[in-house]
């Protein structure tokens, strides 16, 4: 089967009989690789007959070799005569001597195996891990004979003449020994001091067992329709509360199993599958010495283990040792499924500074794993990274892509257009040009690059704003550069941040990056449809300078006929830029003001305004962060996202004018320390030394 034939891929808990279909054969032998011979021992990790030949159509005695014999099974080592490539594919088994709990199901959060038992994850362990029993069985006749039989004998003891002392004991030891006859129900977890005490008073009314082999039985004779049924009575009885939702945490893992069609014992494994050798080598290193993945311990631990284990349960050793092999075995298989989640009992490797050996899991999960690191962060061409820095000078819709950077990314049409012109006559020489960075080389890529989008991608990509359409423009330098307004749908800074570039090649492509990805487009945040473009830092600074009102300043007070006058007197450095002034005729007057009113204003407001579309009411306030929101959320409705990201661009280039314009700085005196710290940080202090105080004495 290739991997172009898979539609979708489903992954669900194995049974058994599955595994064993997968597997080629059982591993038996701990051993990996002969030191003499230097080849693969038989019914070992990396045994030929189970998992194919070493070498491509030769069997491992050597009797058939070439392809001519593909496909035989050679009658003397049993190793069929096929392609090594195998080796990758072909699965092998290790049966079990006894069932072994998978951790993921046992320890997850929550616990699998404890939702569908209604049983604590930490009590489970104790029963896996052999330090606790559970009752499996309960015989209500033998409850009722030991009950019938207590009563007679304190009657009989009633009738003799003994002193009311005595007998109140007496009472006193039957209503114990009731209560515990009485708390003798299925499922109930002992210790095994609990178990001993039980066993040996009222040993007919019970049964109980131990580790995953009883966890197993147990799952085995549930019956999860029924299951479902009584929960879902059980739900309709409840209102609300915390029962409530724990029996409807219940209710979708049973119904998540019953539609999966999965058994719940086969959260407890029977049958071990082996990875195929390829996928955990070994390889020799120059000194003769063998590099090993950390699989292969895991996986020699768990088969010297279970042959051990064999071997014990055939000469019928005594229980304390084999409960105690069973364990081990248990552990093993932990380690192997998930080395990291086990706590304080994770194996760690003989050398090598004794760090954690990678388990199953670990190969797998997190940001090295095979998902992230392999699958979803696979290395794709027509794509570069680099730092970003700001592009003040951009449109919403722009960033600055590095001349270097572009000429990679768009080699192959600026090669195409070099052999349509003929300034080379096959693609090498084409190529050479290229590498040569001609003029000529620059000058088509100009033209390449024009009408082409690329997508900019921040990683971690958290929701679809995370990549985002742009039209790039050649810059010098090595560094990408984005508009500053967009900075917080991408949630990124200018502290060290990188980005990636993905051109998209086909046409199609193109068309969807213009229609749905473009950044102009992309204005109002998917969750909630407040902006995402919004000014930030520098440019509410400017425009917060810009629209205040300062007391006492040149030309306070002072009439214009007009805005353009008042804007000419204030570059004649006639009044100030933030000085209380009336203007007549306001073009863009309140909706109730008239033509002729006064408006009182300032030239900063006025400028400001003039960034704001023609019919739009005069802003005569002065803005923050919030009220600029407000503002571009409003435009947006109004005039929608064309009209929009021009109010941006100018809204952005006005606030870091007036932002450099104002002069605002930072000193030490502006930076006052509150009075009251020092007092604050004593109260903390003396805080700490209590809770200190009664963790040492073991109160906390």
């Amino acid at each position: 089967m290739r991997v172009e034939d898979i539609e979708t891929i489903r992954i669900k808990l194995a049974s058994p009989e599955v595994i064993l279909n997968w597997s080629f054969g059982e591993v038996t032998k701990a051993e990996t690789i002969n030191y003499r011979t230097q080849r693969a021992e038989k019914d070992g990790l990396f045994c030929q007959k189970i998992f194919g030949p070493e070498k491509d159509y030769e069997c491992y005695c050597g009797r058939y070799k070439g392809i001519r014999y593909k496909g035989i099974v050679c009658d003397k080592c049993g190793v069929e005569v096929i392609k090594s490539n195998v080796r990758r594919e072909r699965m092998g088994h290790i049966n079990l001597a006894v069932p072994c709990a998978h951790i993921w199901f046992l320890k997850g959060v929550p616990s699998r195996a404890g939702l569908i038992l209604d049983i604590p994850a930490l009590k489970l362990e104790r029963i896996t891990y052999f330090s606790g029993y559970i009752i499996t069985k309960v015989s209500v006749e033998e409850k009722k004979k030991v009950l019938e039989e207590m009563e007679k004998e304190y009657k009989g003891k009633q009738k003799l003449k003994i002193k009311k002392a005595e007998l109140a004991e007496l009472k006193m030891a039957r209503d114990r020994a009731k209560e515990e006859i009485l708390q003798i129900k299925p499922l109930k977890i002992l210790s095994e001091v609990e178990y001993r005490e039980l066993s040996l008073k009222y040993g007919q009314c019970f049964e109980a067992g131990t580790g995953a082999e009883t966890l197993r039985e147990i799952f085995a004779a549930l019956d999860l329709k029924k299951l479902a049924k009584d929960l879902r009575a059980e739900i309709n009885v409840l209102k609300t509360g915390e029962a409530k939702r724990k029996i409807l945490r219940r209710l979708r893992v049973i119904e998540g199993m019953l539609r999966a069609q999965i058994k719940p014992e086969w959260m407890f494994l029977t049958v071990l599958p082996v990875l195929p050798p390829d996928l955990r080598p070994m390889v020799q290193l120059d000194g003769g010495r063998y590099a090993s993945s950390d699989l292969n311990d895991l996986y020699r631990r768990v088969i010297n283990r279970n042959n051990r284990l064999k071997y014990l349960l055939e000469i019928s050793a005594p229980d304390v040792i084999v409960r105690n092999e069973k364990r081990m075995l248990q552990e093993a298989v932990d380690a192997l499924i998930d080395n990291g989640m086990r706590r304080g009992i994770t194996i760690k490797a003989t050398t090598g500074g004794r760090r954690l050996l990678k388990s199953l899991a670990d190969i797998i999960k997190g940001k090295q794993g095979r998902f992230r690191q392999n699958l979803l962060g696979k290395r794709v061409d027509y794509s570069g990274r680099s730092v970003i820095v700001v592009g003040a000078e951009l449109k919403l819709h722009q960033c600055g892509l590095p001349k270097k950077m572009a000429l990679e990314l768009f080699k192959p049409f600026v090669i195409r257009k070099i052999l349509e012109r003929e300034l080379a006559y096959n693609v090498r020489g084409a190529s050479k040009l290229v590498e040569a960075e001609s003029d000529e080389v620059w000058a088509i890529l100009e033209e390449v690059v024009k009408n082409k989008l690329v997508l900019l991608n921040r990683a971690p990509t958290l929701h679809r704003l995370g990549i985002q359409a742009f039209e790039p423009l050649l810059i010098e330098g090595e560094a990408i550069r984005i508009h500053p307004l967009i900075c917080r749908a991408f949630n990124a800074d200018f502290d060290g941040d990188q980005m990636a570039v993905h051109l998209p090649l086909s046409d199609k492509a193109q068309k969807e990056a213009k229609e749905i990805m473009l950044s102009s487009l992309n204005l109002l945040k998917p969750a909630t449809g407040t902006p995402v473009v919004t000014p930030t830092k520098d440019i509410i600074l400017g425009c917060y300078w810009l629209t205040y009102i300062k007391e006492g300043v040149l030309g306070e007070g002072k009439i214009f006929s007009s805005e353009k006058e008042a804007i000419l007197a204030q570059e004649m450095k006639v009044i100030d830029l933030r000085a209380k002034i009336k203007v007549k005729g306001c073009s863009k007057g309140n909706v109730k003001s008239k033509k002729n009113d006064l408006l009182e204003t300032t030239v900063g407001r006025i400028l400001f305004n003039q960034t704001l579309p023609e019919d739009f009411p005069f802003q005569n306030k002065q803005f923050d962060a919030k009220k600029l929101e407000k503002l571009l959320a409003e435009i947006i409705a109004k005039f929608g996202w064309q009209i929009a990201t021009e109010v941006l661009d100018k809204v952005k280039d006005l606030g870091f004018e007036y932002s450099t314009l104002s002069g605002m700085t930072l000193g030490m005196d502006d930076l006052i320390v509150p009075s009251q710290k020092p007092e604050i940080i004593r109260k903390a202090e003396k805080e700490i030394e209590t809770i200190n105080s009664q963790f040492s004495k073991g109160l906390l």
